[in-house]
């Protein structure tokens, strides 16, 4: 897609002031595949040199914005970590190209606040903090379910920028299940359900993403059993909440919705009741 009424295209590290019609560009995947009139300034982000990945002492892991879902992927595959095949099952849920993967950032992923945005599915999942970045250089740290507030709509300020998301150590030991439903076999997600199971106390998180406008994160200190979850996503997700495109209905959803959280609750809460007997 030719940008035509984007004049210039300035480095990041130039620090320049911000004015009408700038927008950062990330690997430009979505900047350059649309048309987008409103544009006139590209302030490109690649010169940055921020570390992709930054894997600390206390096992929380730092993700850059501008790190790619194929350097995300490779590292998914680290022997030792728990909550790998979480992250390896949510790059797949792209369904896109090695041209893409090796282009499209998570920061990107997470600033489109699509509904189907996997990235927005797995850091969400996992707690993940934003780190926001505003032209002044002052820094404020959001959490993803509270970032991303509806169907393309994040709560980032005019020319403030995602600088990074970070997953805490906890959060990266959890164990992790995953379901994903699609009207078509190679289609966009039409619903995306995680479960993380908490190895310290034991809590249950279930998030729902892809069938709603948002992510929702419920959170259970203890896992609850099917009528319990039943009734806090029926009581937590508003009628209203169900996203609604060509990719599925919002009855459809939500059906799926519950379907799967039902799914990922069993699923991490066998083996404590086939110990318990």
């Amino acid at each position: 897609m030719d940008l035509n009424t984007v004049t210039d295209v300035r480095d990041a590290c130039l620090r320049e002031p911000w004015r009408p019609g700038d927008a950062w560009l990330g690997g430009g995947t979505y900047l350059f595949s649309e048309p987008q009139p409103h544009l006139r300034r590209l302030i490109d982000l690649s010169r940055m040199g921020w570390e992709p990945l930054v894997l600390h002492e206390d096992g929380s892991l730092e993700i850059a914005a501008t790190c790619t879902i194929a350097r995300l992927s490779r590292f998914a595959r680290t022997p030792g970590t728990v909550a790998g095949p979480l992250f390896e099952q949510c790059c797949r849920a792209f369904l896109a190209s090695f041209k893409i993967w090796n282009m499209a950032t998570v920061g990107g992923n997470l600033c489109n606040g699509l509904p189907a945005g996997p990235m927005i599915s797995l850091t969400a999942a996992l707690d993940g903090e934003c780190r926001l970045r505003a032209q002044d250089g002052s820094l404020r740290h959001v959490k993803v379910v509270d970032f991303i507030t509806g169907a393309g709509r994040k709560n980032l300020a005019e020319g403030e920028l995602l600088r990074s998301v970070t997953l805490t150590g906890r959060a990266m030991r959890c164990r992790t299940a995953f379901r994903q439903a699609s009207l078509y076999g190679l289609g966009r997600s039409g619903a995306l359900v995680i479960g993380t199971l908490d190895p310290v106390d034991g809590s249950l998180a279930v998030t729902i993403s892809a069938a709603t406008v948002r992510p929702f994160r419920l959170w259970f200190p203890l896992p609850p059993d099917a009528e319990g979850l039943r009734d806090a996503i029926a009581s937590g997700i508003g009628a209203n909440d169900w996203f609604d495109d060509i990719h599925g209905l919002p009855e459809w959803r939500r059906h799926m919705g519950f379907r799967l959280a039902e799914e990922v609750r069993r699923e991490l809460t066998r083996p404590a009741q086939e110990g318990a007997r």
